[in-house]
Formats: structure tokens, C-alpha cells, sequence
């Protein structure tokens, strides 16, 4: 998985026969904190982010220029700033210069008594603030669990952002039915996220379809399905044939292909109404991209929302580095049942089906997995529906936003909820039965999502994120809304205070 270089430095006493004496002890925290992360910061694909640890402890202004240039041409994107003794504040503006000043900051202390590394951070970092330069601060002991999971999700929310400043999102078609929450908003998204879109016309999709897929990749996807779905596959000589699960998997085959000609890092599909009218229902082909896996064995998610929803793979994209690599969810905000608090979120396709079972084996999830004839009033030229409930599992749920055009991000923590399976089928029947479903129960209430959710679209990926999210957001500079006791708990930054 993409990721950018972390680098590492340690800011020091300026006097010689200071410094002489700590430089050992201060380049083993250094090490120390590198090897914390290598150790622990673990991508799904088993990768890691890089990490430059400065080849000196920062001592003087040439040192500070030095280190600069030297992190600068290792490239790293993101820097940790530790303090383990006092140092000289004013050889940051050296290094930070020369490093430069769009790098997210972590400023990181011990909690030592013998040592005044608390003075050093809040000197400097200090100096940094007064500037108007967004940091963020962490004081623990380096062995200390709960301090190193706080330094791993500033550094998640850090890689996806500045991993994502460089993407290219690629949009098939734009934004359905006229969905304006879906649209990419070009300035707002470059100013903010970095992140630019290339626009094409499902046309090329349906033509690569005809003429370069290759037809013994779609005889070996129909085999798999085949295979491991059997008779759930509920073909009904109609909307469901062999022929249109075939147009299906050819679909999600020209997705590949043109993803990879132009470079997309992410992707959606607007689908309805002409793909789905006229070609077939894109829900294979999305719920593909986003799996771990194919035929052909593992692979990486790649992020594609349905209906052409760009702010909803904005924030799939964001879950997916924040989560080192898992498939992310697209739902509708469907059905909240308050008898029970739960909200039934469903749509036609884009559900990984790794939310099944959670598993990085398709045989796993493909267990629980159906496939219905596409509903003919809406989905005219047919197709697969795949149903299945997700599993119980903590999730983190958000969205990207916007007010007044100004980017904002809804956060929750929850779970996706088990139910009796009667109980289930009550449920789903209510909406659709033939899509898949997610029973979400969400820290906050109804009433506190309704004031501030900004589409019809909910995203949501499998663990714990919401602290990370909220790095993520302070460090792009756009407001967080987290609701539920996570909210409440949250500290404003300072940039937040004097606004």
C-alpha cells in the first residue's frame, strides 16, 4: 500500500558540554521511537512507511539546516519532532525551513523528571504555535502502550493525508440522479486535500467491454462465483442469466483496466441511469474493487463508491490509509429503528463483501453471501443484487462534508450489530431484502445525527478510528464533529480556541 517516509529528529542543548554528554542517551530515544514504529505500524499487506531517523541530534543552526536538507531529500512528508532534555527553541525555525513548512509536526516528550523535556516542548513547539504552524503534542514514556498507540494514530491520520495529497480520483460518469452532495468540488478539494479528479465517460467502460477485456478472465470470474456461491446464485432466466453476471464481471474487468491506464488512486461509478439501464447494475463490479480479493487471489481495496459519490470516496479513501489497508463500506443512510437504536444502513451494491465475515478469504465470506435478480424497476438491463448482513464488529462510520463550501468531516464511533436472525429478516424486509445490510449502532443520537450529517451516504470501516480521524482533520485544518461521549471528551486545538 502507498505510503510517504516519517522522519524523526531530536531537538538538543546548543552547548557543547551539554550535549557532548546526552547525545548518546538522545539518539537511543530516537532509534528507540523508530523502532516502535517499524515494529508496530503494520499496513494489512504487511507493508510499513519508511522511516528516516536524523543522523544527529540538532545542536546548532548548521546541524538544524543540515537535518533539514537531509529529511528533506529522503523525503519525508511527515516529521516527529522528540524532546527528551531542554533545547535551544530557536534552532526549530533552521530545520523547519529547510525541511519545510507543509510537513504535519508531531512534537513528542518524555515525562522525566530528571530531564526537562516537557520545557524544551512547549518552548519550541510554542514558537512553532505563535507562528500559526498546526502541531500536535504527545508526553508519555516511550514503553508506555497507551502513548504509543496515541504516536500511531497521529502518524495514520498523518500518511493519509499526506498520501492522498498526490491521488488522482477518477470518476466514471459524475454524480447520479443529480446528487449534489456527491459532487468533487475542485478548489475546495485541491485547497484542502491536495487530492485532483479526472473525469470519463461511462461510454469507455462499455467499450472496453466490447473490445479489450479478456474473455478468458470473465470465464474464469464466472467459474469462481460459480463455485463458491452455487445455487445462491438465484438466476431467473430474466434479470439474472449467466450472460448478465457475465456483463458484470466484465464491467468490474474495464474498471481495472482504465484505472490502471490513467493512474487512478481511487475511483466511482455513477451507474444509474445509463449503465444500468442500458449495460447492466454495477453492484459486482463495485463490491469487487472494494474486496480484498478476486479470482486471481488477494489484492488491495481499491476504493470505488457507487452512484458516482465523490465525497464518499473521499472519506473511503481517508478510511482505508487510516485502517492500514481494509476494504471500507458505502451505505445508505436508510431505516433508523428506534425501538431498538439501531439504524438498518443498505443500498444496491458497494458493500466489500469482506463485511460478511471479516475474513481475507473470499470462500469465508462468500458463505453468507446471495446474489438476486437486479430489481427490474430500477435497474432495467439486470444483473447480480448480492445480499448479505454484516457481522458483528466495532466500526468507526464518517463522512465528508461541506458548509458554505468549506470541507468538514461527521464522525462516530459504533458497531455493526448481531441480530436473530428472524429478527434480521423483520428488519430487512422492511427495506430491501435482496441488498446488503448493515445493522449499525452509532454513539450519539438520532436526533444529534440528524443536525449535523451532510448526505444520504455513510462510510464506515471495521475498528477503532476516531481518534485518528480527529488527528486527521486538525492536521488538514477542517472542522471534526464527532458525535456521541467521544465529542464531548474532545479538546479543542488552539487554532480551534482563537478562531
Amino acid at each position: 500500500m502507498r505510503s510517504t517516509p516519517i522522519g524523526i529528529v531530536m531537538m538538543n542543548d546548543a552547548r557543547p558540554h551539554v550535549y557532548s554528554v546526552n547525545n548518546a542517551e538522545n539518539m537511543a530515544v530516537v532509534q528507540g521511537w523508530a523502532d516502535v514504529i517499524r515494529r508496530r505500524f503494520k499496513n494489512v499487506d504487511g507493508s510499513s512507511p519508511e522511516v528516516i531517523t536524523a543522523s544527529e541530534t540538532i545542536t546548532g543552526v548548521r546541524v538544524a539546516q543540515k537535518i533539514g536538507e537531509e529529511l528533506r531529500r529522503a523525503n519525508c512528508r511527515q516529521v516527529i519532532m522528540c524532546y527528551n532534555v531542554w533545547d535551544f527553541p530557536y534552532l526549530v525555525w533552521p530545520f523547519i525551513n529547510s525541511l519545510g513548512r507543509d510537513v504535519p509536526i508531531l512534537s513528542l516528550s518524555n515525562n522525566n523528571g530528571q530531564y526537562p523535556g516537557n520545557v524544551g516542548l512547549l518552548a519550541t513547539d510554542g514558537a512553532l504555535r505563535q507562528a500559526g504552524i498546526r502541531t500536535h503534542r504527545i508526553v508519555g514514556d516511550m514503553n508506555d502502550q497507551s502513548t504509543q498507540d496515541q504516536v500511531l494514530d497521529w502518524l495514520r491520520a498523518s500518511e493519509a493525508y499526506t498520501t492522498m495529497h498526490n491521488e488522482i480520483y477518477g470518476i466514471y460518469g459524475g454524480p447520479s440522479m443529480g446528487m449534489d452532495t456527491g459532487y468533487f468540488h475542485l478548489v475546495p478539494n485541491v485547497k484542502t486535500f491536495g487530492t485532483n479528479v479526472f473525469f470519463v465517460d461511462q461510454l469507455l467502460l462499455l467499450k472496453k467491454m466490447e473490445k479489450e477485456v479478456d474473455e478468458a478472465e470473465v470465464e474464469k470470474g464466472f467459474k469462481w462465483f460459480n463455485d463458491l456461491l452455487g445455487d445462491r446464485i438465484l438466476y431467473d432466466g430474466h434479470m439474472l442469466t449467466p450472460e448478465t453476471l457475465k456483463t458484470q464481471i466484465r464491467l468490474y474487468l474495464a474498471m481495472k483496466l482504465v484505472n490502471e491506464e490513467e493512474g487512478f488512486n481511487f475511483c466511482g461509478l455513477k451507474g444509474q441511469r445509463e449503465l444500468t439501464e442500458n449495460v447492466c447494475l454495477g453492484d459486482i463490479a463495485e463490491m469487487l474493487m472494494n474486496d480484498p480479493y478476486d479470482w486471481n487471489g488477494p489484492k488491495e481495496p481499491m476504493v470505488c463508491a457507487t452512484e458516482g459519490d465523490s465525497y464518499a470516496a473521499m472519506t473511503m479513501q481517508l478510511l482505508k490509509y487510516v485502517s492500514g489497508g481494509l476494504p471500507t463500506l458505502f451505505m445508505d443512510v436508510r431505516l433508523y429503528h428506534p425501538e431498538l437504536d439501531i439504524w438498518d444502513w443498505c443500498n444496491s451494491g458497494n458493500h466489500s463483501s469482506y463485511y460478511a465475515s471479516y475474513s481475507m478469504n473470499a470462500a469465508d465470506n462468500f458463505k453468507k453471501l446471495t446474489l438476486h435478480p437486479a430489481l427490474e424497476f430500477y435497474f432495467k438491463a439486470g444483473g447480480a443484487s448480492v445480499a448479505f448482513d454484516a457481522g458483528p464488529a466495532q466500526m468507526t462510520f464518517a463522512r465528508l462534508g461541506l458548509w458554505d463550501d468549506k470541507p468538514f468531516m461527521v464522525i462516530m464511533a459504533g458497531e455493526n450489530v448481531e441480530l436473530p436472525a428472524e429478527q434480521r429478516k423483520a428488519i430487512n424486509a422492511q427495506t430491501d431484502p435482496t441488498w446488503p445490510h448493515v445493522h449499525a449502532r452509532v454513539h450519539g443520537s438520532f436526533q444529534e445525527f440528524l443536525n449535523v450529517f451532510p448526505a444520504n451516504h455513510v462510510l464506515g470501516v471495521k475498528g477503532d478510528y476516531v481518534r485518528a480521524l480527529n488527528y486527521l482533520c486538525e492536521i488538514i485544518g477542517i472542522p471534526s464533529i464527532i458525535l456521541g461521549p467521544e465529542g464531548q471528551q474532545r479538546l479543542k486545538p488552539i487554532w480551534e480556541i482563537m478562531n
